[in-house]
């Protein structure tokens, strides 16, 4: 499968291993309501990471960061705007990683990722560092494909921390 330049991310999160991403490019309605339902962390109203509040079904789509078409919690991130800033491709270029963006990031599966993927993506390089990514989210036990922050796989329900 080619990769898609609008899926490497500049803060390490591969997009092509997100959830909502998956979820979008595959049309599934099901696994987009229960996205939604963790967003909202479980309480329509209540949600989970700031402005999580009042997300719908329509709102559960991105097609990677470095695209038009990115997930509200994509666009309000600002490591992206920093890195373009900086006129970097992503945070393994910046001497300063990890920054106050990584310190604040809001998800703790995503600021984890971030702080392994970064350094190794600047040590191999971003086609590795992407061709590792998309091998890593896989179920070890039945070899089913997963996303990033599942803790089950869904076909033989092991538990799993591929982050």
């Amino acid at each position: 499968m080619k990769t898609l330049p609008e899926l490497a991310s500049p803060c390490g999160l591969y997009c092509g291993v997100c959830a909502v991403y998956i979820a979008h490019r595959d049309n599934n309605q099901k696994f987009k309501e229960r996205l939604l339902a963790l967003y909202q962390g479980g309480v329509p109203g209540k949600g989970t990471l700031p402005n999580s509040e009042n997300l719908s079904i329509e709102d559960m789509q991105c097609e990677g960061c470095m695209s038009d078409n990115r997930f509200m919690h994509c666009q309000q991130c600002e490591i992206r705007d920093c890195a373009q800033k900086k006129g970097y491709s992503g945070c393994h270029e910046c001497n300063e990683f990890p920054c106050e963006h990584i310190e604040n990031f809001p998800m703790v599966v995503g600021k984890k990722v971030i702080l392994r993927a970064v350094p190794y993506r600047k040590k191999v390089g971003t086609e590795k560092w992407i061709d590792d990514e998309k091998a890593r989210y896989f179920c070890p036990e039945c070899g089913n494909k997963v996303f990033r922050g599942v803790v089950r796989c869904n076909q033989c329900r092991s538990l799993l921390n591929l982050d």
